[in-house]
């Protein structure tokens, strides 16, 4: 199970170690090829036909972009507000994030993405989910909901709510935290299939935590207990009784079977 927890708790880490907010201070640019629309009254901008807005290195791309501002003094615009509609794209450096709608509020940092085919790819990984994807810049979170599923090369995390806590280490970079799957948690590789209520990483510590009805199956095997933690920094794991399972861990064993060693 060490080598199976490394791996698919890991995985978001290259993703969002590099979505770090842009600078407020750097322009935003929206681009249109049918029409851009100043309604005053309203103090909106809205951009038709592959409309894109870019800011630094990340850009929204969409059939429709509305940017709601305020403004702080005459001559100037403070975008308050970017909605998107229509083939929504969102990319920043190698990660891209597809849906059909996507709000993106500035002041709290906050972005939210939903949509039928709702996908962040990155080189080596991919994350969908049913109903929604959050990612607030400042808090350093991401949350995807409904099915959330991760992807990386044969290795499958799924879960109804997958969530990853970013924090600025020493050298100002996001680094991950913490990373929570809750609800229906399994995690597949081509010889192992772990399942449970919900799991969480702990990046400084280096551990990992499985709850609820946890099983490691192998093959015909199967390990069962309430609750499994996992150190990574001596591939040390213990599986744990608990009322659900009659106070008691279980291991089932078929001798000679295919893939027969313990999980």
């Amino acid at each position: 199970m060490h080598k199976l927890l490394i791996t698919v708790f890991l995985i978001l880490i290259p993703i969002l170690s590099q979505a770090a907010p842009a600078k407020t201070s750097e322009p935003l640019e929206i681009t249109a090829q049918e029409s851009l629309e100043w309604k005053r009254e309203e103090k909106l901008f809205r951009a038709t036909g592959q409309a894109r807005a870019q800011q630094g290195d990340a850009t929204i791309s969409a059939q429709s972009l509305t940017a709601r501002y305020q403004n702080t003094d005459e001559k100037s615009f403070d975008i308050q507000m970017l909605e998107a509609d229509g083939q929504v794209t969102i990319t920043s450096r190698d990660n891209t994030i597809t849906g059909d709608h996507g709000t993106y509020d500035i002041a709290s940092g906050l972005a939210v993405i939903t949509g039928k085919d709702l996908r962040l790819t990155a080189p080596d990984q991919t994350v969908t989910a049913q109903e929604r994807f959050e990612y607030n810049t400042r808090a350093g979170r991401f949350d995807a909901y409904g099915d959330a599923t991760i992807i990386r090369a044969e290795d499958t995390l799924k879960a109804d709510k997958i969530t990853a806590v970013l924090k600025t280490d020493a050298q100002g970079k996001r680094v991950l935290d913490t990373m929570t799957a809750t609800g229906n948690v399994s995690i597949t590789t081509p010889t192992e299939t772990v399942r449970g209520a919900t799991g969480t990483y702990n990046a400084r510590q280096n551990t990992a935590e499985l709850k609820g009805g946890v099983t490691i199956t192998r093959g015909p095997n199967q390990l069962q207990g309430e609750w499994a933690e996992v150190d990574l920094n001596t591939n040390t794991s213990r599986l744990f009784a608990g009322p659900a399972s009659q106070g008691r861990v279980r291991g089932i064993f078929y001798p000679g079977a295919q893939n027969s060693g313990p999980p």
